[in-house]
């Protein structure tokens, strides 16, 4: 693992490269086509590596109900009182927009992806010639989307939220059986915001220990204090939500990032990096 690099892109991934910093836009652009384009815009020029959009529909998601799993009553949730469909609604990118947020990501010379969650997003992407994949938490037990993805020959960056050591294990399997060679595991804790008690990042040289593969972080704390502490634990890759301000609204903005921060966690997650060095 010490000199094997992952290539996307222009940039490399491993230990001995500076993190790979993922602006993440979810929904955070709005339902506004400009306000996306001006995210791209601001991720570029605070320093961000990678901008991951995410592929799906409401319809491919979910079904139109509001009631039982569909409906969301947890009291801690950024999102009470709402139906998974409607906030899918809210959130997704619609997929006319996707090639123009490509070509404007490249302009900026940013490595642009995203996270598909069906099979029909995977064909979709691979028409936009993506460079990666990301497997989001909600999806890393879905097999034949692994499978498909792998097929496909690229770096798969795979989520670990709610998975069991098993699962993940099965998936890893499934991922380099189906053809792909490089896979990039995040730790990743699925509650939005996630409080840093709960996450554990002690699991990041653990789990590159016991999958022999590059991890990192999908970071949905507030602040950019545990992505930094996460470097020191080996992590090469952080993603984390990206907003143009987190007083516009939307559905991710409580945990995203705004441009000054983003630019803060670049140059500090490079410098925490660097402090490294050796014994």
């Amino acid at each position: 693992m010490e000199d094997k690099y992952i290539q996307i892109g222009n940039y490399r991934i491993g230990k001995d490269e500076k993190p790979f910093i993922i602006a993440e836009m979810s929904g955070n652009h709005n339902q506004s086509l400009d306000r996306a384009m001006a995210i791209v815009e601001a991720a570029a020029k605070s320093g961000a590596h990678g901008l991951k959009l995410q592929t799906y529909t409401a319809d491919t998601m979910t079904l139109d109900l509001k009631e039982g799993e569909f409906f969301i009553s947890d009291e801690k949730s950024l999102w009470k009182g709402r139906s998974l469909y409607e906030l899918y609604q809210e959130a997704y990118t619609p997929w006319e927009w996707h090639k123009a947020i490509f070509e404007k990501a490249k302009i900026f010379g940013l490595v642009v992806f995203s996270t598909p969650f069906d099979e029909t997003a995977v064909e979709f992407l691979e028409d936009l010639h993506v460079p990666c994949y990301k497997i989001a938490s909600f999806e890393n037990t879905d097999l034949p989307l692994v499978r498909k993805i792998a097929d496909t020959g690229k770096p798969m960056i795979i989520s670990t939220g709610m998975a069991s050591l098993a699962e993940l294990d099965e998936t890893i399997r499934e991922a380099r059986k189906g053809g792909c060679k490089d896979i990039i595991l995040l730790k990743c804790t699925s509650t939005y915001p996630a409080a840093p008690e709960n996450t554990n990042i002690l699991s990041i040289p653990n789990m590159r220990e016991l999958f022999e593969c590059e991890v990192g972080l999908s970071d949905h704390t507030e602040g950019i204090g545990v992505a930094v502490a996460s470097v020191a634990l080996g992590a090469t890759v952080i993603e984390k939500h990206f907003t143009l301000s987190r007083s516009d609204g939307g559905v991710d903005s409580a945990f995203s990032l705004e441009p000054e921060e983003l630019g803060q966690l670049v140059k500090e997650t490079e410098r925490a990096w660097q402090a490294l060095g050796k014994i």
